[in-house]
């Protein structure tokens, strides 16, 4: 697992996509203006990425009927705004380092529940094209946004049988 030494926070994030090749994006709360994302979060000690994403789906969608398809290789980063890295997780970090995780959609959309946690991160969802949702997150994420496009899509579309957007 990366180590958090290098001051970038251990995450795993999942690209969750549908039998149409959409991609599933959550509002974030506490975004304005709005910014939409794939669902992320902390990996615990000992949890592997795979586990983690499952669990990162049940804790901020409702739920992890899932089927992991792919992981990226590697790690990809992000540094957070400095007013962000202030505040976030006691100011011990300066961004995020990820592990993504390509993922089918198992589940029908009454499945996903926002309100499934007390501390919801998104306050709406939708099935987008993936290069839209890369075009919504917030400005610092779209570098590994644009990263997550050129890995995915294809991937999307071989198992779709149709050309994600």
């Amino acid at each position: 697992m990366e180590s958090a030494r290098d001051g970038y926070r251990p995450c795993v994030g999942v690209v969750l996509f549908d039998g149409r090749g959409r991609v599933f994006a959550g509002r974030r709360i506490d975004t304005a203006p709005p910014a939409w994302q794939f669902p992320q979060g902390g990996i615990d000690r000992g949890e592997s990425a795979r586990e983690a994403g499952l669990r990162e789906l049940a804790e901020e969608i409702g739920t992890d009927r899932a089927e992991i398809i792919a992981e990226l290789p590697g790690w990809l980063r992000y540094d957070l705004p400095p007013h962000l890295a202030a505040r976030l997780w006691g100011g011990r970090y300066r961004g995020q380092a990820q592990k993504w995780l390509l993922a089918r959609f198992a589940g029908v959309d009454g499945d996903i529940d926002l309100a499934a946690t007390a501390d919801p991160e998104f306050d709406a969802w939708r099935w987008m094209d993936l290069g839209e949702a890369a075009r919504q997150v917030v400005p610092f994420k779209r570098p590994v946004y644009a990263r997550l496009v050129a890995a995915f899509a294809p991937r999307i579309a071989e198992e779709t049988g149709r050309s994600p957007r």
